[in-house]
């Protein structure tokens, strides 16, 4: 650390994504660090929390013993992940930013229905339909069954985490073969490993649009169906609002300018 943090109030940032065992014990170690230089406040900013269950509960402790006071982090794999933490946590949603973009680039939106891609999905895709005043399907990707008609709208699949993006490309091809006439994605949280481009490539997407709390610039490299929704704002006016002791509730449901 190459000044006093003494009396400071620190803020820590590292999503946990790449090499994450490296990515969680940068932050640990530096959270520590500050702990014994006689930080008076230690945040660790967190925008993908790595690893989800029992797991997720170990990284928790691990935090709270290295000497994290507060937590921030955004759209949990599991909400109920929220309840392993033992100090406080500040849980921001992607759903503003995602809002945003489709209002500012989807011309069709009142002609469009909201996906999920499992059941797992369907309270996530509830909320965003209901904010768009449109309606939502629930697709069981599994059986490959869409539950309601879809012929002649736009559809916009969402997703929280994916990996090799074998089951949105599968649900991409069954709105297609139910008469949707494009097809959206909106990923939360992008892995992208293995055949992840591949199968993106050769999907009918119009767009994939993947939120940068993982960071995106390499598959973004010619790679022209991703897109980027920035949460850096929303990460940023929470530590300011945090910082000056302010609710954050502003930000469940709106983009900060």
């Amino acid at each position: 650390i190459g000044k006093s943090v003494r009396g400071k109030d620190v803020y820590i940032i590292q999503s946990g994504c790449g090499k994450i065992n490296d990515n969680l014990m940068v932050p640990l170690i530096m959270t520590n660090t500050c702990k014994t230089a006689s930080a008076s406040q230690l945040t660790a900013v967190i925008p993908c929390f790595p690893y989800v269950t029992i797991s997720a509960k170990l990284v928790a402790n691990m935090l709270s013993v290295a000497g994290a006071d507060h937590i921030i982090t955004m759209d949990l794999h599991a909400s109920q992940t929220q309840g392993f933490f033992d100090n406080p946590v500040d849980y921001l949603y992607a759903e503003p930013g995602v809002l945003k973009w489709i209002r500012e680039n989807i011309s069709e939106q009142k002609n469009c229905t909201i996906v999920s891609s499992d059941a797992g999905g369907a309270k996530r895709v509830t909320s965003i339909a209901d904010r768009l005043n449109v309606d939502f399907k629930a697709n069981e990707v599994d059986r490959m069954v869409l539950v309601g008609d879809v012929k002649d709208l736009v559809a916009i699949l969402v997703d929280g985490m994916v990996d090799t993006c074998g089951t949105i490309c599968h649900a991409a091809d069954k709105l297609l073969s139910a008469g949707v006439t494009k097809v959206y994605a909106i990923l939360t949280h992008r892995i992208f490993s293995g055949p992840a481009i591949s199968h993106i490539n050769n999907a009918c997407f119009k767009a994939v649009v993947v939120t940068n709390n993982i960071p995106q610039e390499d598959k973004m490299k010619h790679r022209s169906k991703i897109q980027v929704i920035n949460i850096s704002m929303s990460l940023a006016e929470a530590i300011r609002k945090i910082h000056n002791e302010e609710s954050v509730s502003y930000l469940f449901s709106h983009v900060p300018l």
